[in-house]
């Protein structure tokens, strides 16, 4: 049986608006509210749902459509809570839900609210399907993940993995298009980096500033960060990373698809990375894909202009490559920062990496293939991190999808914690088919 895809596409949009309207801004998060509506639109169809706070307004609601239990589950994620928005930066109201020009608007209409409507309205028309699961499909929507995750899925995991236990995630991450001569390349989340945040520490002898000293701890401080700004830190290429150069070089004309490829080697890397920076978006990210990297974010020292200070610190947001840790990060940098700056570790996280070659892989490539005859999907590791994180260590395989076509200038990245995120009624109705069709085809 073939879904109404108008009517399904016009469900999705209200859940969407709906979901914006609950300002599930974090800090605090407040996800409860949201939480209780996506649960009296579960329950309203018979679909088992419940909702667990980790602390008071913390909600993650837990649903589960059941399967005759041949296969391991498939896990449908996504996070309630969204980043502050300034409104008035805004063209239209952040909070709002609106539909403007074929566009809906609002905060979370990127990250990651979208994909909480979509999951849903899936999981929903599996039900009135009758599909014959052999896997059963969990809806997994939950708090806190732009704040570390600690008080949802990172909670969820420690205390209720059995509810979220999985062979397969769909999370976000992922599947945005990229227009790339006469063909369209659609990445696959399979891989993120970790998270190592730090602070480094000058120390010196305080003074009048009128009579300076070589060990001003400010200076030396700001000597270090400069270096470390400079840096090019040692190269780290993961299978995800290989494939998705692989794949870019093969849909790039000549020379770029000569030139491309050779970012991954050591003597040539240099030079490409020169070139490639001219393009705003695939050289950076091509940068930090094949390293760790440190970027100093946060500074304080002193407390008075005419007063030479003890102690200069600066928060340094590290990134690491699957299969570094920060003992690693710290060996590469200390070069740069000097033996006269302190580092101490304030925050960290697990990169991770899914196998791009699975059947899921495949069965995704083939549903997007149906719904779009230039597609290309090609494995992707996002530099920041997600939820997914607490997931692929515990062995699930965890993709981040949701298939968009390209119709704004801005990426969906910039989108997403930036002004006037938005998403079009089109890509709502063209990731509904594409993920339902796979979904289907993977648990039947």
């Amino acid at each position: 049986m073939c879904p109404d895809w108008a009517e399904t596409e016009r469900e999705i949009v209200g859940h969407l608006q709906t979901l914006i309207r609950f300002d599930t801004t974090n800090p605090p998060g407040n996800e409860l509210p949201a939480a209780r509506y996506l649960q009296e639109v579960l329950e309203r169809e018979e679909i088992p749902t419940q909702v667990l706070e980790s602390a008071p307004g913390r909600a993650n609601v837990i649903a589960r459509l059941a399967g005759d239990g041949t296969r391991r589950p498939l896990l449908l994620m996504s996070h309630l809570d969204v980043v502050p928005a300034e409104p008035d930066k805004w063209q239209h109201p952040p909070f709002d839900g609106d539909v403007v020009d074929g566009f809906i608007w609002g905060r979370g209409a990127i990250d990651t609210k979208n994909l909480t409507a979509v999951e849903l309205v899936l999981l929903l028309q599996l039900k009135r399907d009758g599909v014959a699961l052999k896997r059963d499909v969990i809806f997994a929507a939950t708090a806190d993940e732009e704040m570390g995750g600690s008080a949802g899925m990172g909670w969820l995991t420690e205390h209720h993995f059995d509810l979220v236990d999985a062979e397969y995630a769909i999370n976000e991450g992922g599947g945005f298009g990229l227009d790339i001569g006469d063909k369209r390349a659609y990445v696959c989340q399979t891989a993120e980096k970790g998270v190592c945040w730090m602070r480094l520490t000058a120390r010196g002898a305080p003074g009048h500033a009128s009579t300076p000293k070589g060990d001003n701890p400010v200076v030396t401080l700001a000597q270090a960060l400069s270096r470390l700004g400079q840096a090019r830190l040692p190269m780290h290429v993961i299978p995800t990373v290989r494939e998705f150069v692989r794949n870019v070089a093969n849909l790039l004309p000549f020379p770029q698809s000569l030139l491309v490829p050779l970012v991954l080697s050591r003597p040539a890397e240099p030079l490409v990375a020169k070139a490639l920076a001219k393009n705003e978006t695939l050289g950076p990210l091509l940068a930090a894909s094949i390293r760790n990297t440190a970027t100093p974010t946060v500074l304080k020292a002193g407390s008075k202009t005419n007063v030479i200070p003890s102690v200069a610190e600066a928060q340094v947001d590290g990134r690491l490559i699957p299969g570094q840790t920060p003992d690693d990060l710290f060996r590469e940098i200390r070069p740069y920062i000097g033996d006269k700056v302190d580092i101490e570790l304030l925050g960290t996280s697990e990169p991770t990496e899914s196998s791009y070659q699975t059947p899921f892989y495949e069965i995704l490539r083939e549903s997007l293939l149906a719904e779009d005859s230039k597609a290309v999907l090609i494995p992707f590791m996002i530099p920041g991190s997600t939820d997914g994180r607490f997931l692929a260590k515990r062995g699930v395989k965890v993709y981040g999808f949701f298939p968009m076509k390209q119709d704004v200038a801005e990426s969906p990245l910039e989108l997403a914690h930036g002004h006037n995120e938005r998403i079009s009624v089109a890509n709502m109705g063209f990731a509904m088919r594409v993920l339902y069709g796979a979904v289907s085809k993977l648990c039947v």
